[in-house]
């Protein structure tokens, strides 16, 4: 652990630097549309935009790279986005903010395939599982963090938009400056949408499903905050409870998930979440019951991306991990890109409780089409079953392609283990 911090304490604090930057940026636009007079469904649109250009930046990305290298497509992307960043005060206008956010997406989405390579590149086969669970909770504790700046200045004016404009362009230091060489860079080809599904119907379905609840998440929670009224304090502690819930769950439910039918374990996870939200819809009005609900969605919401990763893994040969992978972030991100709009129609139809009503159909489909599975064919074996990897939805494919090589390389340990017994 000390010798990988050793050589990864530059990247892992570039990318908290980033992380926070991006958690200030996405709650700071749902409480300033509500301030401009924006609409839910205008703010939806908006906010569907980040996913719609991370999508395509992850797949993207992996050229550019190999056309100019990390160096220059990490400092150039960085800088669009602190560029954009200021845009936003600047052009109040929703197709405007429409467009920025799919730019921001596309940059993030390149700018964290570049800084999770030279991660990656700094693990061992013996530490990747360590720095997949630093880089979890790097991530964790930036978004949260991003929340408790935004108390810090009067969010109708420029100061919270300059904060992490310059955030992102101070990450730049730590990753650039970092003696870490540039790793090669090599994007496995994705396994086809036909193939998965065939493979781990549970998996695709409830990644697709996933996709809309964390861009609920991400997306919208601060604009249905704002939409009921809660100031810049309230807002920024309800979005960082969905936040806190993952990272208390995520251990926990990694731990029980390599001891028990993970389809069981989805089943519990999409129940609870699904309840949570529920208890945000119908007690929305007291802020402690938000927080609540929060905490509990998020909590067995962000654990299931890892989760639902790992139950394909089992059935999957270890040869095509790495391509699964990518049709799995692709699945996420579709899934993503209607979220926000759908959330959105949700609460133009619904009120503001239509938010939860829309994460408690989704968390309850997930948790239903488990319990269908189950009836369709049997399980694996506990000790036939991969091995669970921490790692968040916001990720890009290369963090998810290292969580495939750490199961892979664990997966081969065992089987050696076992034939020199």
């Amino acid at each position: 652990m000390f010798q990988f911090l050793s050589g990864a304490w530059a990247l892992l604090l570039g990318m908290l630097l980033l992380t926070l930057g991006n958690g200030v940026q996405s709650t700071l636009l749902g409480i300033r549309g509500e301030i401009e007079g924006f609409s839910t469904f205008e703010m939806s649109l908006v906010m569907s935009g980040y996913f719609l250009g991370f999508l395509g930046g992850s797949r993207m990305a992996p050229e550019m790279i190999r056309r100019v290298g990390h160096v220059r497509v990490f400092a150039a992307l960085a800088s669009f986005i602190s560029a954009v960043i200021i845009i936003y005060p600047t052009f109040a206008n929703p197709t405007v903010w429409f467009i920025c956010r799919v730019l921001i997406g596309f940059c993030f989405s390149g700018v964290y395939v570049t800084a999770e390579s030279w991660l990656n590149n700094a693990a061992t086969n013996e530490t990747r599982g360590q720095a997949l669970s630093l880089y979890v909770i790097v991530q964790m504790i930036g978004v949260v963090t991003a929340q408790a700046i935004l108390v810090t200045a009067d969010p109708s004016g420029f100061v919270l938009f300059v904060i992490p404009s310059v955030l992102v362009s101070i990450s730049f230091a730590p990753i650039l400056l970092s003696i870490s060489p540039t790793p090669a860079f090599e994007a496995t080809k994705p396994m086809s949408l036909r193939e998965l599904v065939n493979i781990s119907p549970l998996g695709t379905v409830g990644m697709f499903l996933l996709g809309g609840v964390f861009a609920a998440q991400f997306g919208m929670a601060a604009v249905y905050a704002a939409s009921i009224g809660l100031s810049v304090k309230d807002i920024s502690l309800f979005v960082a409870s969905f936040y806190v819930g993952g990272m208390i769950v995520q251990y926990p439910l990694g731990w029980m998930s390599d001891r028990m039918d993970r389809r069981v374990l989805i089943l519990i996870a999409g129940l609870i979440g699904g309840i949570g939200a529920i208890v945000g819809m119908l007690l929305g009005t007291s802020y402690m019951m938000l927080l609540v609900a929060a905490v509990l969605v998020g909590g067995f919401s962000n654990p299931l991306y890892s989760l639902l990763i790992a139950h394909l893994n089992d059935y999957l040969e270890h040869e095509d991990m790495a391509a699964a992978s990518g049709g799995m972030v692709f699945i996420n991100g579709l899934g993503a890109i209607a979220g926000p709009v759908l959330t959105g129609w949700f609460m133009a139809v619904f009120g503001a409780p239509g938010y939860f009503l829309f994460l408690a159909i989704l968390m309850l489909a997930i948790a239903a089409y488990a319990a269908f599975r189950m009836t369709r064919r049997a399980g694996i074996a506990v000790e036939d079953t991969s091995t669970y990897a921490p790692i968040l939805p916001s990720s890009s494919p290369v963090a998810v392609e290292a969580a495939q090589e750490f199961a892979i390389e664990t997966a081969l340990e065992e089987e050696d283990a076992e034939n020199t017994q």
